[in-house]
C-alpha cells in the first residue's frame, strides 16, 4: 500500500464512556445531545486518524437513535472511515451500550459524519481509502452515492427555495394546501 493511501482498518477507532446522571435527560436516560457530543468527538479522532491532519465537522449526515440508553451503561463509539473523498472523509459510527453489572451489550445509535482535513486554514488532501472486504468496499460505494445524492439534494434545495421566495403570498398559501 502506498503511503498516500491507508486501510479502513487504520482508521478504526474506539471512545468509551460511562454514562453518568450528568448526562441524563428528563426521563432518566441519557440525554441525546450527550450522545451527539460524543459522535462528534468520535469522528474527529477516526479522521484525524486517517488523515493525519485536523479534520473539522462539515456536517452531521444521519444520525439514528434505536435504544434508549441508561446512566450507568458505558457507551462504546466505534468509528471507521468509510468513504474519502479529496479532502473529506464519511466517518461511520456504530454506538452500543454495555450494562456493567448484566454484561449485556446491545446497539443503541449509528452515525454518519463528514469531516474535513484543514491545514493552513484551507481544505487538506487525504489519503486514499483502501477497502480490503466486501463490506466494506461496499460501505465506500453506499458513501460515494450518499455524497453525489446530497450534493444534488442540496442543489433542488437551492433552486426550491429561490422559486418560494419568487411567490407571492397566494402562491405560497396555494403550495401551503397542497403539502
Amino acid at each position: 500500500m502506498d503511503a498516500a493511501a491507508k486501510s479502513v482498518g487504520e482508521s478504526r477507532t474506539k471512545l468509551a464512556q460511562v454514562m453518568t446522571p450528568t448526562e441524563a435527560n428528563f426521563l432518566g436516560n441519557v440525554f441525546g445531545g450527550a450522545i451527539l457530543s460524543m459522535i462528534d468527538l468520535t469522528a474527529s479522532a477516526t479522521a484525524q486518524k486517517f488523515s493525519g491532519k485536523v479534520c473539522v465537522t462539515a456536517s452531521f449526515d444521519r444520525v439514528d437513535f434505536h435504544e434508549p440508553i441508561e446512566v450507568g451503561e458505558l457507551v462504546t463509539m466505534e468509528g471507521v472511515v468509510s468513504f474519502a473523498g479529496r479532502t473529506s472523509m464519511e466517518v461511520t459510527i456504530a454506538i452500543s451500550a454495555t450494562n456493567l453489572r448484566t454484561g449485556l451489550t446491545r446497539s443503541t445509535n449509528t452515525a454518519r459524519v463528514t469531516m474535513v482535513a484543514i491545514e493552513d486554514g484551507r481544505p487538506s488532501p487525504v489519503p486514499r481509502l483502501v477497502c480490503e472486504t466486501r463490506d466494506e468496499k461496499i460501505a465506500a460505494i453506499l458513501g460515494q452515492f450518499r455524497r453525489q445524492t446530497r450534493t444534488a439534494r442540496l442543489k433542488e434545495l437551492e433552486d426550491l427555495t429561490q422559486s418560494l421566495m419568487s411567490m407571492n403570498d397566494s402562491e405560497l398559501e396555494s403550495r401551503l394546501s397542497t403539502t
